[in-house]
């Protein structure tokens, strides 16, 4: 293996944190077994607290991704969204703008309009087919760990996407999955000591889905950032 220099290592970080991005059309084609592999060893070097490693990944492939989707989309058609975690209590302020401006530039590379709550109401039920993913991984934490397995898993959840775009992969981590937890648990055999914290679909994108022609913006260093020195 090939040692990187500091800089080399440095442009390569920033290279697959600039190419990352949400996908939200992808191509039929499997990612083989091997590259699956690979994607979930990088993955599990994830830092996590005292080293518990809490996550547990189900990962489905294929025709059980299609069998997940079709399960998933019955399920939220008749029953009322509950999560395993508390969900936020608003969005207020500049997060509610970020959201806003997110899912404003979504509809807009799809074409279409805000006041069009029918095709936005459609386009949200896409989370539950995986936008065409072929492959999906939910990922859940040790209950007993509450929110610090939850934020550990959040870790998971960066690095795998990160690990996916280094292997030309593109993927897409979804919370809406995580609001009908108790459907997640029944279709796929989930123990009650398990909580859903969210789904990552992933595969090879498709270049010519317009979903995937926009770009998230994200808030400069100094507004999230306070340096002190004293």
């Amino acid at each position: 293996m090939t040692t990187l220099t500091g800089s080399q290592t440095q442009q390569a970080l920033a290279q697959l944190l600039d190419e990352r991005y949400s996908c939200r059309g992808y191509l039929p084609d499997l990612v083989p077994q091997d590259t699956l592999n690979r994607l979930f060893e990088l993955a599990q070097r994830t830092a996590s607290w005292c080293n518990t490693q809490p996550w547990q990944v189900t990962v489905t492939s294929g025709e059980a991704t299609s069998r997940f989707a079709a399960a998933l989309s019955d399920y939220t058609a008749s029953h009322p969204p509950r999560s395993d975690f508390e969900i936020p209590a608003k969005y207020a302020g500049v997060y509610d703008e970020r959201r806003k401006e997110s899912g404003f530039a979504l509809y807009e590379s799809l074409g279409i309009a805000r006041e069009d709550r029918a095709a936005r109401a459609e386009q949200a039920g896409r989370n539950f087919s995986f936008f065409g993913a072929p492959h999906v991984a939910v990922i859940t934490t040790d209950r007993d760990q509450g929110v610090y397995g939850a934020v550990d898993c959040g870790g998971y959840v960066g690095n795998l996407m990160l690990a996916a775009r280094s292997l030309g992969l593109a993927s897409v981590a979804q919370a809406a999955i995580a609001m009908y937890s108790d459907g997640v648990r029944e279709h796929l055999g989930l123990t009650e000591d398990r909580m859903t914290v969210c789904a990552v679909s992933f595969g090879y994108e498709d270049p010519s889905h317009p979903a995937n022609a926009f770009r998230t913006t994200r808030a400069p260093v100094e507004v999230a950032v306070d340096f002190r020195t004293r």
